[in-house]
């Protein structure tokens, strides 16, 4: 998912953009588009993991009470076998939800800030500022990627470390032009 956000105010407070962010803002920073990756990330796991959750328990009942064992001991253990599967399964899906949700690329007039939270007690910021971006490349390889218009962006910086990764996003060459505006804008303020 892609949402751009027209800044209004270049006070740097914080304001509702900064708002659902998990860090803050800088002075005169205004948030241009928050990125997520692209659907297809989200939704073919999940379908899958409600199937592996609930086909096997479906059709193990099935063969019980088709065997006529379905009674007494051995449906408690069925469904005390069955519910732990469940809610394993549901831990699972729950957290492919939460991963998805709260991988966030945000780009700023300022910075491209890169926040990945795999589950609640973890949280990884990366920053790259506009200015020291050298390179990008937009990467999109494959019939899905190309079907519904996702794919990498790639951003190289001044500091020679490794390559500022933008995974997955939904129109990636919209996020390459906006970057590259940006840079160029930010790059003309500092002359």
């Amino acid at each position: 998912m892609t949402t751009a956000t027209d800044g209004t105010s270049d006070s740097g407070a914080p304001g509702a953009e900064a708002r659902g962010l998990p860090f803050p803002l800088q002075g005169g920073e205004r948030v241009l588009m928050k990125c997520r990756r692209h659907w297809m990330f989200l939704w073919p796991r999940i379908i899958f993991l409600a199937l592996v959750a609930l086909v096997p328990p479906l059709v193990a009942g099935w063969l019980l009470s088709a065997a006529d064992a379905y009674d007494g001991v051995l449906a408690q253990i069925f469904w005390i076998a069955a519910a732990i599967w469940i809610l394993y399964w549901a831990a699972r899906t729950f957290f492919t939800w939460y991963r998805y949700n709260n991988d966030l690329w945000v780009i700023t007039n300022q910075r491209i800030i890169d926040s990945v939270k795999p589950h609640p007690f973890s949280l990884k910021l990366s920053t790259a500022d506009l200015v020291n971006l050298q390179d990008m490349t937009v990467e999109r390889s494959g019939i899905l990627p190309t079907l519904f218009d996702f794919g990498d962006v790639v951003c190289v910086t001044a500091s020679g470390t490794a390559d500022f990764r933008i995974p997955g996003i939904p129109d990636p060459r919209s996020v390459q032009a906006l970057v590259d505006r940006e840079r160029d804008r930010e790059r003309m303020r500092g002359r």
